[in-house]
Parts: structure tokens; C-alpha cells; sequence
């Protein structure tokens, strides 16, 4: 029974690294924001408006770069960013949370209380909006959407990291449904050890 409730944690933990692993590589867009901010204010500054242009039709660039692709390029790396980057905020547990009475209850009714909380609002919430948000996507593909003021182009391929953050999300959450039921059924854990394994 103890062998079935670690597996059942083991296989739980593996799912919200797996959730996770994308929003931690995505928090390496940071740096090239950065440098597209400065880029930004630079080119704005000596009234630049055309940066570069080519023959070939680039993947959302299409022919060219201009001051305000410039700008929605950022907004898009903060797209990634953030869709990415809820699930691996979940999984080391520093996502929004009111805090009344959790913090003054046992680890095994805390994670009561998650579990409750990720079974009923989380994953319904993922499987919803991740399905709606296929038709956005599948809307800006059909149509061809690109940016009106001479930016971006191809931008389904930045709105479809809407489904795939919820993707995520949702894998992270059924990690922590795994996990939660093997605190709530196993051992009572310490505190130390419920952070250790949902953080990594």
C-alpha cells in the first residue's frame, strides 16, 4: 500500500516538472525583451521606421521589420512568458493565493484543500478556456491576421500559445491531483517535504 501511494507521488511529481520545464526555459525571454525595449526606445529616438527588409516571407515577420514590429515582438515574447510561465509558478507554488485559514491547517488537510481547489476551479478552468481558445486560433488562421500598422504577420502562431499554455497548466494540475491524494492517503507529511515535492 506505502509502495502504491509513493508511486502514485512519483508519477504526480513527474507530471508538474513536465508542466513546468516550459515556463522555466521561457523565463530566458527576459533577456532579449530587454534588449528589444532598448532597441525600441533607440530606433524611436532617430525616428527609424523600416529596420531591415528581405525577399523570402519569414515565419511572422513576413518581409521586413519595422519600429512597430519591434514593439509587438515584445508583447508577444510576454505572451509566451506568461502562458508558459503559469504552470511553472503552480508547480513551485507561488501563484495568487488568499490566505484566511490555510496556513494554520495540518499538510494533510492543506492538501485537502488543494486538491478541492484543483479539481473543481483548476483543471476545469484549463480544459475550458484551453478549448475555446483553439477556435481563436484556428479564426486568426483562416483569416490570415496580421498586425494593421505594418508589424507582425502570422499571428496564429503567437495566439496559439494559448491552448498550449493551458496544456501545460492542465498537466501541472493533474500532477498535483496525483500528488495531493498521495499526501492525503500516505504519511502525514512535514511541511519541508510537501514544498520539496512539488518544487523540485
Amino acid at each position: 500500500m506505502t509502495s502504491s501511494r509513493s508511486s502514485l507521488e512519483r508519477v504526480g511529481h513527474a507530471l508538474v516538472q513536465t508542466g513546468a520545464w516550459p515556463g522555466r526555459a521561457a523565463a530566458w525571454l527576459l533577456l532579449p525583451m530587454i534588449a528589444l525595449v532598448l532597441a525600441a526606445v533607440i530606433g524611436s529616438l532617430m525616428k527609424v521606421g523600416q529596420i531591415a527588409t528581405w525577399q523570402t516571407d519569414v515565419p511572422i515577420f513576413g518581409t521586413g521589420l519595422t519600429l512597430n514590429g519591434l514593439a509587438e515582438l515584445q508583447w508577444h515574447m510576454l505572451t509566451i512568458l506568461v502562458m508558459l510561465g503559469m504552470s511553472y509558478a503552480l508547480a513551485v507554488d507561488q501563484h495568487v493565493r488568499v490566505d484566511l485559514v490555510y496556513g494554520q491547517l495540518s499538510p494533510r488537510k492543506q492538501a485537502l484543500l488543494d486538491l478541492i481547489g484543483d479539481v473543481l476551479f483548476l483543471l476545469p478552468f484549463c480544459f475550458i478556456i484551453g478549448w475555446l481558445s483553439l477556435s481563436f486560433v484556428e479564426f486568426s488562421y483562416n483569416t490570415g491576421e496580421k498586425s494593421d500598422y505594418g508589424g507582425l504577420s502570422d499571428r496564429y502562431l503567437i495566439k496559439a500559445f494559448l491552448p498550449i499554455g493551458f496544456v501545460f497548466l492542465g498537466i501541472t494540475g493533474i500532477g498535483r491531483v496525483l500528488v495531493h491524494l498521495g499526501r492525503i492517503f500516505g504519511p502525514d507529511p512535514s511541511p519541508s517535504v510537501v514544498n520539496e515535492d512539488l518544487n523540485g
